[in-house]
């Protein structure tokens, strides 16, 4: 989702090739054995896997919305939080959501640690509209997608915790129009089918 976001902002058009996890093409492994995604594949034969890594790839090659130049950060200072939300958040967010998984009988501590990074976030937005000041960035795009999730797994629990700035910040970037754009469903990729492209020719002058 965010390296999607990151690609079609930085307005570089690539053939996307939806894939099952429970089925994964014999053609993806080739390209990347581990077998996760994202995986990019650059017309030059390199490879670049893990979301933020294309997120860093796209935005040095084109980044007309100045993402990687925040007015109030700097890159170092993005990337130190988005480790921690890859990290630290993301550890208690795949707990909380998939207990089972994780053979926990509940999540309710897994909760309460996500939370306390969440309202680190909501001191950052009691003063600006986003996370490094009056403009998006970096961070708000890769950030975003895991506090979706967060607030999808019981939204009720999620509104209990009153953070007003988190819940306006959300609800711009689910309502943003590059997400909404990237977010059309596509069928799983098969060798026989004709190839799916992230910008409709419409859009490639964004």
């Amino acid at each position: 989702m965010r390296s999607r976001m990151a690609l079609y902002v930085a307005g570089i058009q690539c053939e996307l090739r939806e894939v099952a996890l429970k089925n994964k093409p014999l053609e993806m492994l080739n390209i990347s054995p581990k077998g996760t995604v994202p995986v990019l594949l650059l017309p030059d034969g390199r490879v670049i896997d893990e979301s933020l890594n294309v997120m860093l790839w796209a935005l040095n090659e084109s980044d007309p919305l100045q993402w990687l130049k925040p007015a109030d950060s700097s890159v170092e200072e993005m990337l130190e939080l988005i480790e921690m939300n890859d990290g630290q958040f993301k550890f208690h967010l795949d707990r909380y959501k998939y207990p089972d998984r994780y053979g926990l009988r509940n999540s309710i501590d897994h909760f309460k640690q996500a939370s306390s990074f969440l309202s680190a976030l909501e001191r950052s937005l009691e003063n600006n509209i986003f996370l490094f000041g009056s403009a998006p960035s970096l961070a708000d795009v890769a950030l975003f997608p895991f506090v979706r999730q967060f607030a999808a797994v019981d939204r009720q629990a999620f509104e209990s915790l009153a953070l007003h700035g988190l819940n306006r910040w959300l609800d711009h970037w689910i309502t943003d129009q590059t997400f909404q754009a990237i977010m059309l469903k596509h069928q799983p990729w098969t060798p026989e089918g004709g190839p799916v492209y992230l910008i409709p020719s419409t859009d490639m002058g964004i």
